[in-house]
């Protein structure tokens, strides 16, 4: 399990087992919401406004407009960095959570 000692090292799978595992949908979709600001969805090139509110998809799923990809910044994302991510495209893909062995 993920701890202070070794976050910096530790899987996706184990960071979202300590902080998320056993949140409701509602709780998840709150703490996606506190971290919005450092969400880099809106700046991709894959992205299109289409007044969908519901961004950071490496948490929330895979967005029901966007089908096309163009150039992914998941990798250069704050978000990506904390918690380990290692996949791409989520607004295409699906969250992490669809993506991993979780």
């Amino acid at each position: 399990m993920a701890d202070i000692e070794t976050w910096a090292t530790d899987s996706f799978e184990a960071k979202y087992s300590a902080m998320m595992g056993k949140m409701s949908e509602a709780d998840i979709k709150r703490s996606a919401n506190h971290v919005l600001h450092l969400c880099q969805c809106s700046k991709c090139p894959t992205f299109i406004e289409n007044g969908e509110s519901d961004l950071v998809f490496c948490t929330l799923g895979k967005s029901s407009v966007i089908h096309e990809q163009k150039g992914c910044l998941c990798s250069t994302c704050a978000i990506s960095k904390t918690m380990s991510l290692r996949w791409d495209y989520y607004c295409t893909r699906g969250s992490a959570v669809e993506l991993s062995d979780l």
